[in-house]
């Protein structure tokens, strides 16, 4: 595994996300040389790919609570809408 990823899983989604924001607040500036954009481009994709993880991670453990027109509690896997 890469530093990069090591560096980038230890992060919070937050953590991951604001330094998203940042690295895509700096490219769309195009006040960066060229190798360092790219280099921002590559650790942008990695915190990408780690929040989509994370956030799949916490749709997999939301669960949906229902109710039977019985009166019973069920519970069933969450699923977006849409």
């Amino acid at each position: 595994m890469s530093e990069t990823l090591k560096e980038i899983e230890k992060l919070s989604f937050e953590e991951a996300m604001q330094e998203l924001e940042q690295i895509v607040r700096q490219l769309e500036s195009g006040q960066s040389d060229l190798d360092k954009s790219i280099q921002s481009y590559e650790r942008g994709m990695a915190l990408k790919q780690y929040c989509e993880n994370k956030l799949k991670e916490a749709q997999a453990k939301i669960e949906k609570i229902t109710m039977t027109p019985d009166g019973d509690i069920k519970k069933e896997a969450f699923k977006a809408e849409g």
